[in-house]
Order: C-alpha cells, then sequence, then structure tokens
C-alpha cells in the first residue's frame, strides 16, 4: 500500500509559473526529486536559464487563459504561482487556474492581506516564504539549538533540536517531554540513523538531533529549555 502511494506521489506532474529566486529554488528540487516539471515565465532569458534544469521550459505569460490553456495546465496535479511582486498578475493567474479547472493551486503571497484575497479566489494552499523564513531565522537567533522550524498551522509546529546538556545521557522517559512540555518527540536522528518510533527506554546521545511536535507556546517552553 505505502509503495503504491509512492508511485503515486512521484508520477504527479508540477508545473512552477514565475522563476524568480522561490520559484526558481521550487521548481529546481522538485526536478531533483525526480519529478516531472514544467517551468512558465515570461522572461525568455529565465526561461533559457531553467531549459537544461527542469523537463519543460515554457515562455508565456500567465495572465492570458488561452496560452494556459494552449499549455495544458488543467492536467497538471499541482501548479505552484511563484509571481514576485506583482500582486495582480499572482490574484489573475490563481483565478485563471481555478477557471480551468487545476484541483490544487499552491500560490506565494508577499503579505497577509494577498493572501486572504487568495484563498478567495480558490488557492488551494498560500505560502509566505519572506516571512516563513524570517520565523526560521528568529528561532535561530533565540536559541542556537533549534536547527530547523516548521510552520504546520497557525499554532502548531514541527522543530528540529540538538540535544543540548539537557537532554544528553537521559531517556525519553527520564525527560518525560510530554508531560513537562506538552510536546512529543517524533523522531531521533543520530548522524545518518533516524529513529522514527523512538522509545521510552531510548537513551539521547550528544550529537543527537530530536524532531519534535507541538503548540507553538509549548515549543517555545521547549526552546528555552534547549
Amino acid at each position: 500500500m505505502g509503495s503504491n502511494k509512492k508511485e503515486d506521489l512521484m508520477s504527479k506532474q508540477y508545473a512552477v509559473i514565475g522563476l524568480g529566486r522561490f520559484g526558481g529554488s521550487v521548481a529546481k528540487t522538485l526536478h531533483d526529486m525526480g519529478y516531472e516539471v514544467m517551468a512558465i515565465d515570461r522572461d525568455p532569458q529565465r526561461v533559457q536559464d531553467f531549459a537544461q534544469i527542469v523537463t519543460h521550459a515554457v515562455e508565456a505569460d500567465s495572465t492570458d487563459e488561452n496560452a494556459l490553456k494552449a499549455l495544458g495546465i488543467r492536467n497538471f496535479d499541482v501548479v505552484v504561482v511563484a509571481i514576485g511582486e506583482d500582486i495582480q498578475s499572482s490574484i489573475m493567474t490563481t483565478l485563471i487556474l481555478q477557471d480551468i479547472g487545476v484541483e490544487k493551486v499552491v500560490v506565494k503571497a508577499t503579505n497577509d492581506l494577498h493572501g486572504k484575497v487568495l484563498f478567495k479566489v480558490g488557492a488551494y494552499k498560500v505560502v509566505y516564504p519572506e516571512r516563513d523564513m524570517g520565523v526560521r531565522v528568529v528561532h535561530h537567533l533565540i536559541s542556537p539549538n533549534i536547527l530547523d522550524y516548521i510552520e504546520l498551522a497557525d499554532d502548531y509546529s514541527i522543530i528540529e533540536v540538538s540535544a543540548g546538556d539537557y537532554f544528553v545521557g537521559k531517556t525519553l522517559e527520564e525527560l518525560d517531554i510530554r508531560a513537562q512540555f506538552g510536546c512529543n518527540v517524533m523522531a531521533i536522528k543520530s548522524g545518518n540513523h533516524i529513529n522514527i518510533a523512538p522509545l521510552a527506554g531510548d537513551r539521547i546521545q550528544r550529537g543527537d538531533i530530536l524532531v519534535v511536535i507541538g503548540h507553538n507556546n509549548d515549543l517555545k517552553k521547549l526552546e528555552e529549555r534547549a
């Protein structure tokens, strides 16, 4: 069952509209991971730059409905709209993709108001790369042991914590992170090994990384201890 799901995932086709820093990074990363990717931009130079990086690179105006239809955009499982500062084009493109019938449209927003409008015109998911990166940087600043921070919802996140003195030498049972902080340890990384089902008796070694999920308020308490 699991392998079938993975095959389904790998057979998905992605389109990325807008090849700036964020869109270009998304397109390249998806292609590097083995997915079929069509990259679209109205700038011929950017399209040329990505011709050898993705499956297909196409010069087109994403606010032209006929142009998108001609590319067969409806056949893509996910379309990422990564248009930069041109908010009007971003909203128009999202609206057109919704009208055409693209099931999942993921759109980059520059601010909360932009994001609210995108949801209203049918975006499946809205991402805030600048804001999210800012949040990650702050978490790194306030706690050097926090290696990564992923926001799951408004109130819940996942963090990766480098095992400091508070953790080293103790078992998960002794740490009792759920009782102490209200968080759950999802996995423990030890070098190249990842323990995705840690047991109460597993002892934390120096250099280990704990992957922890929880409410943001609870994670903050854990960060302060870490």
